[in-house]
């Protein structure tokens, strides 16, 4: 007999390139029977890619291994795979009705008629859709539509069901009602579900494992509690619910610098001294009236009513803006005092302290990186064809406007404030990285020119 905690899907080494652009970056992940796992990232991060490659849509580039139950099903055509696809678009057949379109893979399969019904009409009462058997699928709403999907998707009995961003088109309401339906039918069927949202707080609704990714790479793995508490990065952090992330310092064990303050925590084994990430969720920054009475203190900048709590902007007594989330309102420009639990602060080991790049010498003042040829400051222990690393700090990187202007042009891919600054990641043309930090205000995707003074280059030969 199976059991639940076993794995049943096991990915392996799998990569993905469409062109010069790599879409899926050697990706290993495991899946246990009975699992509800979602793979959550932004639009482009190779999620529909790879549930694609799961339903046997896409194939991947060699050497890469999809097995299920032991069993490499890279070869097994689409419907032959014991897996169903619900789609975004829900893809069923105008032209048959409710019953027609539930009961059409199983038809195809020559299931006995007897048999057909029995199972559609088990799939209807599954998705409460019991009286809808002989409506016309362009009569029904979009929930009722995918209800339908999901219908004809289990009536086949699959051991996994995959689900690419089935709630998409529906309305907010609607959308939170299936949420739950979806939860529900996962439980009773007690199969597999892989789901693919961009969608946060819908992973951490409906989730047993959360499975973050981004630029074609898995960035954490584990419970939405686990992706939300402890997330592994700053990518993680910002993307999954609202998050402070700041610039800090490990003093030493169990105690951290931020903001301008030193504060106590609970993390330990970072070193003494060194630069880290500090996360702090807003609704873990306490406020009082008295200002004497918090451990630092600021002034409110705005208070916006959000429903549930009061979600406000304060600036610190050091210059930082923080987001605070409160059930009660604190009145625009009031000075507030503020605490910080040492459990309710997050550190995190910094994934990179300045940009480097390997280059190469191609005179005493010229040196070729990002396959750009920069002027640098005269190098005379250096010599033509050296391989060099050359480092950037992220400040000393100026965006411009006009992109005409730069040595380089790139694009703005994500944004991260911290606090008092923002940290960018730019794609240049070829598909390299650089991290900029800058006071100026970008958007995703907007298009610029990238331009570095020869002074700001350290070069170092390589050995």
């Amino acid at each position: 007999m199976a059991k639940k905690n076993e794995t049943i899907i096991k990915i392996e080494n799998i990569s993905k390139s469409f062109g010069d652009k790599v879409v899926l970056n050697n990706i290993n992940l495991e899946i246990k029977r009975g699992e509800f796992v979602t793979l959550l990232g932004p639009s482009g991060c190779g999620k529909t890619t790879l549930l694609r490659m799961l339903a046997g849509f896409t194939k991947p580039d060699e050497g890469g291994v999809i097995s299920m139950e032991g069993k490499n099903i890279l070869d097994i055509p689409p419907h032959q795979r014991p897996l169903n696809t619900v789609f975004q678009r829900y893809a069923l057949f105008p032209h048959l009705d409710v019953f027609e379109n539930i009961a059409f893979g199983l038809q195809l399969k020559k299931v006995p008629a007897k048999e057909i019904e029995t199972r559609v009409r088990k799939a209807l009462k599954m998705v409460s859709m019991t009286d809808y058997e002989d409506r016309d699928v362009n009569s029904l709403s979009g929930g009722q539509q995918q209800r339908v999907a999901i219908a004809r998707a289990i009536v086949n009995q699959p051991q996994v069901l995959l689900l690419d961003e089935p709630l998409a088109a529906l309305d907010l309401k609607m959308r939170k009602d299936m949420q739950m339906e979806l939860k529900q039918m996962h439980e009773a069927l007690g199969i597999t579900f892989i789901y693919v949202t961009h969608d946060q707080e819908e992973a951490l609704t409906l989730s047993d494992t959360i499975v973050v990714m981004s630029e074609g790479e898995i960035q954490q793995i584990g419970s939405p509690a686990d992706i939300y508490n402890e997330p592994a990065n700053s990518f993680v952090a910002d993307f999954i619910g609202e998050s402070n992330i700041l610039n800090g310092t490990m003093i030493r064990d169990k105690e951290v610098e931020f903001i301008g303050h030193k504060f106590e925590c609970v993390d330990e084994g970072f070193g003494e001294m060194k630069a880290v990430d500090v996360v702090v969720r807003p609704e873990d920054i306490y406020l009082v009236n008295n200002a004497d009475n918090g451990d630092f203190t600021g002034v409110v900048k705005s208070c916006i009513f959000k429903g549930v709590h009061y979600e406000m902007f304060i600036e610190t007594d050091k210059g930082y803006e923080l987001m605070i989330q409160d059930y009660n309102a604190f009145e625009e420009g009031s000075k507030v005092g503020m605490f910080i639990k040492p459990s309710d602060i997050h550190v995190m080991q910094k994934e990179r302290t300045r940009n480097t790049f390997v280059g190469e010498m191609t005179s005493p003042t010229t040196v070729k990186f990002l396959d750009t040829e920069f002027e640098c400051e005269e190098q005379p222990n250096l010599h033509t064809g050296d391989r060099v690393s050359v480092r950037v700090d992220f400040n000393k990187v100026e965006l411009l406007d006009h992109k005409e202007e730069g040595q380089l042009i790139g694009s703005v891919h994500f944004i991260l404030y911290k606090g008092n600054h923002y940290h960018l990641t730019v794609k240049t043309e070829d598909g390299d990285l650089i991290y900029v930090d800058t006071n100026d205000v970008w958007d995703n995707f907007d298009v610029v020119g990238i331009s570095i003074d020869k002074r700001d280059l350290y070069i170092t030969k390589l050995v």
